[in-house]
């Protein structure tokens, strides 16, 4: 596999040093942007099988990430697909292991043929895919970075002041705008750093009602604005697949504390609640957008841990849509083809909120009615699920994309419908 190597990061403490970093960054591109380095498979990645049938439930599952180390598939609600340049077929991102750190890959779901897009120095966050530049975009201390998917040659798009350490999370439908969130002082932070485990720090985080701010950056005049404040923890940021001035936001915390779901309109700032609790313990999360970005599709129990829905909320009307589905079908993803017409799932255990015995599963789920009719795709009882699977489908609908470590290293699989 020819991988060849694109950019470098930026990461500083003054001005000065962004400057240096950047014209050095800058050299990489350029020098190392023809060069290509060729990945071998490890005996590791041979003893992992790249078709099997799934022998519970007879469906074919085929391993994308063809390579040796961890490889990890985007968050579900982060669309990682992109047509190949000559049309002939799609292309996915992920994350993959490497000597020099975490690095983005982009694997054809046709040939199953990784190419390395990155090789940084410093850490790498950021899981967004802007098709009409043809760029990843990702960050890496305090720079944002874009680098194209089939040159490999990358650009600066923002460097974050000092005084602020912002993440961004998401692109808007027209590609002018990035957003993210930044929190004031260092509170969260500290509280992190003392508490690591996400169950330690959790509860914390939420009860210290730190400010937060949720921000845009134009891309094109590179202009900071915040467009909302708040002395909440600000999460999940996603802007509408098809509205580029509809940002959708959540206010993190235990679910069943908290009014979760929110869309603020960037150019104004006006803000809009989408789901209001309306009894003791309901709770409702791990929201994310259809991809027409009419509906708002999230977990509701009504209440926690006995009532499972996949319920939607129109984004004009505010009218709501629910299915009710089994305890052990319920998953800590959901996500769905366009049109709405089928879902999917990536199950759980039985540590999870819903406690199923036997819902380590990947699942496909069919509307009738007011409920779900589901279908197990994939065995996951060999998943440990401190690693969640994320689900996706495919471009065209056909497969179901997850990420599993049932063979020891993390790796992304798809399942035929």
């Amino acid at each position: 596999m020819n991988t060849p190597r694109c950019c470098s990061a930026s990461s500083s403490g003054n001005a000065r040093g962004k400057l240096l970093l950047l014209f050095v960054s800058m050299l990489i591109m350029v020098s190392l942007g023809r060069l290509d380095v060729v990945a071998q498979p490890s005996a590791e990645s041979a003893a992992i099988p790249d078709t099997w049938r799934d022998s519970c439930t007879g469906h074919t599952i085929l391993r994308l990430s063809c390579r040796e180390g961890n490889n990890t598939s985007f968050y579900f609600h982060n669309n990682p697909f992109i047509r190949s340049l000559d049309g002939s077929g799609d292309v996915m991102l992920y994350y993959g292991s490497t000597e020099q750190g975490r690095q983005l890959f982009a694997v054809d779901l046709t040939t199953r043929k990784s190419t390395q897009l990155t090789v940084q120095s410093f850490p790498m966050k950021g899981e967004i895919v802007a098709r009409k530049h043809r760029e990843a975009i990702y960050q890496c201390g305090d720079t944002v970075f874009a680098t194209n998917i089939d040159t490999r040659v990358g650009r600066v798009l923002y460097i974050f002041p000092d005084t602020t350490h912002g993440t961004i999370t998401t692109l808007n439908a027209d590609e002018t705008l990035l957003a993210g969130t930044f929190n004031t002082g260092d509170a969260e932070q500290a509280i992190m750093k003392q508490y690591p485990l996400k169950s330690q720090f959790f509860r914390r985080i939420y009860e210290a009602h730190i400010p937060h701010s949720l921000f845009i950056i134009d891309l094109h005049t590179k202009i900071l604005k915040v467009i909302h404040q708040e002395n909440e923890w600000t999460n999940h940021v996603q802007f509408s697949p098809t509205d580029p001035n509809v940002l959708m936001y959540c206010h993190e915390g235990p679910w069943e504390k908290v009014d979760r779901i929110w869309v603020v309109d960037v150019r104004y700032g006006t803000t809009r609640l989408m789901h209001k609790r309306t009894m003791e313990n309901e709770i409702a999360g791990h929201e994310f957008w259809s991809s027409d970005g009419t509906t708002i599709w999230f977990d509701l129990q009504m209440p926690k841990s006995e009532n499972f829905f996949l319920a939607g909320v129109s984004l004009a009307t505010g009218s709501g849509i629910r299915y009710r589905h089994q305890r052990s079908e319920w998953s800590i993803h959901y996500n769905a083809v366009p049109g709405d017409s089928v879902f999917c799932g990536d199950g759980a255990d039985s540590a999870h909120v819903a406690h199923g015995t036997d819902a380590s599963w990947i699942y496909l789920f069919r509307p009738e009615g007011g409920s779900l009719s589901s279908e197990r795709l994939v065995d996951m009882k060999r998943h440990r699920y401190q690693l969640e699977p994320n689900v996706h489908f495919s471009p065209d609908g056909q497969w179901i994309i997850f990420r599993s470590n049932m063979f020891g290293p993390s790796n992304v699989f798809a399942v035929k419908r």
